[in-house]
């Protein structure tokens, strides 16, 4: 049986399928043991009462000795703490989903939560984590990263997410919005929210806000390129004025546009956006004098101009010179107007062409994933912890919601409901109760029915 006990439950799947309340009774603390009887004494105790203690005591070890194992095995797995379960939890974990090249542990250290909560900071990318969600609201991750050539591999519930990745990314290969829809289940709040980030995760359908926008206000105030969607290979008929970039998919950093020249290059692209089996978009070439990027993180605002050194039209490639200019109304107006769409964007960037005839081109608008640049990379990522602290005091609550519990198979009826009679408790000696919770449920799932062995008094 202990063997049986101690396989079962070294499997990690087991254990996490186990319903809520189950892993808290292996933290109750052990109930108090009487103290031992007084010494027999030969010539007033029969051997009767001695066989009923050596049973009830072998029934104890026994009982003991499954709640030791199953407390042990738990405890080796990290789903039950070591320490007293008393113990109250002061700290509210964060995590966050980014490189790690940006340390963000550090800009958390000595904050606190509702000015009693520490926050503890799990840092991972999306290709280290994993989860499981609850309709009760409970997230367990799963985190399996390497740090200086060590694997961890740590499980832990989040109270507040802050992604700094593309959960989506044809390019990479990369698709993590299951994350987002399991953080999402499980109503786990996020910078920026879950809602916004799972619709950036196409820029076409990110576009088609921009052009509502566009319609409400106008070029004059929202100067907004003119882009053909194609939803694939085959309505790519119609051709544009060239020269156009051709943008296949959802990409970023510069990956999946192409420059056209002529209808005979538009022809060969569609040919391989047929490959590709997705969508593409079509967008006048705008021969630019420089870039603008406006961002937006809380209620601080930068703009900066980035002038391409190599030649290459895309500025983002290749090398480029960055500084940062004035923030002018003009810019403020439109990254406010783009921090508005999906419900509100706390942290988001506005991308800009201005082309050497002296126009500006609004072409995409970006979210919280947006890579932070320039000499105050520092200053913005701190910007960003003051900015998730305080979506953490007005999101995260002070005390742990109970989670619903399953009952258990025995109930126990409460005392002075049910009296035996008095010769009754004389003639049958006190019975351990059934197993309980965790090992209870261990039991029920195998079919292993254990009961306290009956003594019959004499």
């Amino acid at each position: 049986m202990m063997n049986f006990l101690r396989r079962r439950l070294s499997d990690s799947n087991f254990i996490a399928n186990l319903p809520n309340g189950y892993m808290t009774d292996l933290q109750r603390p052990e109930p108090q043991q009487p103290p031992p009887p007084p010494p027999p004494q030969p010539s007033s105790v029969s051997p009767a009462p001695e066989r009923k203690q050596s049973t009830q005591a072998s029934g104890s070890g026994f009982f003991s000795s499954i709640s030791n194992a199953v407390k042990q095995t738990a405890a080796s797995a990290g789903l039950v703490d070591q320490t007293s379960s008393t113990a109250t939890k002061k700290f509210k974990l964060l995590l966050v989903i980014d490189d790690p090249h940006t340390e963000w542990a550090k800009c958390f250290r000595g904050k606190k939560v509702h000015s009693e909560f520490d926050i503890k900071v799990e840092q991972a990318e999306f290709k280290e984590i994993n989860l499981v969600s609850y309709a009760d609201g409970t997230c367990m991750v799963d985190m399996q990263v390497f740090r200086n050539g060590t694997k961890v591999v740590r499980s832990f519930k989040p109270d507040f997410v802050l992604i700094r990745q593309h959960p989506y990314s044809m390019a990479e290969n990369e698709n993590y919005r299951n994350i987002i829809i399991g953080f999402q289940y499980a109503g786990i709040p996020s910078l920026n929210s879950l809602e916004s980030i799972y619709n950036f995760c196409d820029k076409p359908w990110v576009f088609s806000q921009l052009v509502s926008i566009y319609k409400n206000l106008g070029p004059e105030k929202f100067p907004l390129i003119e882009q053909t969607f194609y939803p694939n290979h085959k309505e790519m008929l119609t051709m544009p004025t060239f020269p156009v970039v051709v943008k296949i998919g959802h990409a970023h950093g510069g990956m999946g546009k192409v420059k056209v020249e002529n209808h005979y290059d538009f022809q060969d692209i569609a040919s391989v956006v047929a490959l590709t089996q997705t969508y593409a978009t079509s967008e006048p070439f705008i021969d630019s004098k420089y870039d603008i990027r406006i961002q937006k993180i809380g209620n601080n605002y930068k703009a900066y101009m980035r002038t391409s050194i190599s030649g290459n039209w895309k500025t983002n490639t290749g090398s480029a010179m960055l500084e940062q200019i004035a923030m002018s109304d003009k810019y403020k107006h439109w990254v406010d107007l783009c921090s508005e769409i999906y419900g509100g964007l706390d942290i988001c960037a506005v991308k800009a062409v201005h082309g050497k005839d002296g126009k500006d081109h609004i072409i995409e608008v970006m979210d919280c994933a947006m890579p932070l640049i320039g000499e105050h990379q520092a200053e913005d990522q701190q910007l960003i912890a003051d900015l998730v602290i305080a979506k953490m005091n007005q999101t995260v609550p002070k005390t742990s919601a109970p989670s619903p519990q399953r009952p258990t198979a025995t109930q126990q009826p409460q005392s002075g409901t049910i009296k035996e009679p008095h010769a009754e408790t004389n003639k049958i000696p006190p019975q351990r109760p059934p197993p309980q919770g965790c090992l209870q449920y261990i039991l029920d799932c195998n079919g292993v029915s254990v009961a306290p062995k009956q003594v019959q008094a004499t």
